[in-house]
């Protein structure tokens, strides 16, 4: 068992600081990292003791987790109590990410850029460079955001085959 501690310590850890990365907080990507060790499910006073966070902390947290589609809060029949399950399926949760990044990043990105371009047409002298440079800055961040669409309807990326990807990772083959 002694094993399976340090593993879950060192991937609570790696979580704490990767989960920033992708969008969400340290204390989400610690609660991430330790429920993907556990067996079952698990209630927020026992993600609260096992990872020394206060109670407050892990019910934000959780929540976060849940609203970002990688947790599952789950009540048994009459119960209260809600647990907390992460999701497995790892293309599922990337999915989540791409989703939840482009609706939090992306989509006020492109309706701003588009103000600001509307805003500056007509313009002369420094606005035209500025509009110019806009204008280019739109034009990729649509190019990641049709990426993004057709990866999220399984489109142009899933060709490539992420069921592959991920069935490939659970190979066992290590660099």
């Amino acid at each position: 068992m002694a094993a399976l501690d340090q593993v879950r310590t060192e991937l609570v850890t790696l979580w704490d600081r990767l989960g920033p990365l992708w969008g969400i907080s340290p204390s989400a990507g610690r609660i991430h990292g330790w429920l993907l060790t556990q067996p079952d499910p698990r209630d927020a006073e026992e993600i609260a003791e096992g990872l020394s966070m206060s109670r407050g902390a892990v019910s934000m947290a959780c929540t976060e987790l849940v609203e970002w589609g990688v947790v599952v809060a789950e009540r048994a029949d009459g119960s209260r109590r809600a647990v907390f399950r992460p999701v497995t399926d790892l293309e599922q949760v990337i999915r989540c990410i791409v989703q939840t990044r482009k609706q939090r990043e992306w989509d006020p990105l492109l309706t701003q850029l588009d103000r600001w371009l509307e805003s500056l047409e007509g313009e002369r002298g420094a606005a035209v460079d500025v509009r110019s440079r806009l204008e280019r800055l739109r034009g990729l961040v649509a190019v990641v955001d049709r990426m993004a669409m057709r990866f999220l309807k399984g489109g142009a990326l899933g060709s490539l085959g992420l069921k592959t990807v991920v069935r490939a990772s659970r190979s066992g083959r290590h660099r």
